[in-house]
């Protein structure tokens, strides 16, 4: 009989099996990912989902328009982002999941307008 490394069970099976159930063996491989210090995964998720919040708390109303550097000061890091979005005035909209936002510079202040994902958007 061998043991589980992810729960100490101990289990028979095939000769290679090292896991006792599929759960114990994503189990294992996810806690010994997440302890890995500079995964690049980690890093861009936490990223996008700061990005995420940070577009959400500025968007309540599901369109608002907020000075760059207020952002930028949150830890907004516009170079993150899930996908884009053109409109018809050929204006890139690059987006964080479902809230999206658009660089503009106005009277030489720069701006981002904060969208939410419509269906015509799709």
């Amino acid at each position: 009989m061998r043991q589980c490394p992810s729960c100490g069970k101990e289990f028979t099976g095939r000769v290679d099996k090292k896991f006792c159930s599929p759960y114990c063996k994503t189990s294992f491989h996810y806690i010994q990912n997440k302890e890995k210090a500079n995964n690049l995964y980690v890093t861009i998720d936490k990223a996008l989902k700061q990005n995420r919040r940070i577009l959400k708390a500025y968007n309540r109303a599901g369109k608002a328009t907020v000075r760059k550097a207020v952002l930028l000061a949150e830890g907004f890091d516009p170079k993150y982002f899930t996908h884009y979005w053109k409109n018809d005035k050929g204006q890139v909209y690059l987006f964080c999941y479902e809230f999206g936002f658009l660089a503009l510079t106005e009277h030489g202040a720069e701006k981002y307008v904060l969208v939410q994902h419509q269906p015509y958007m799709n």
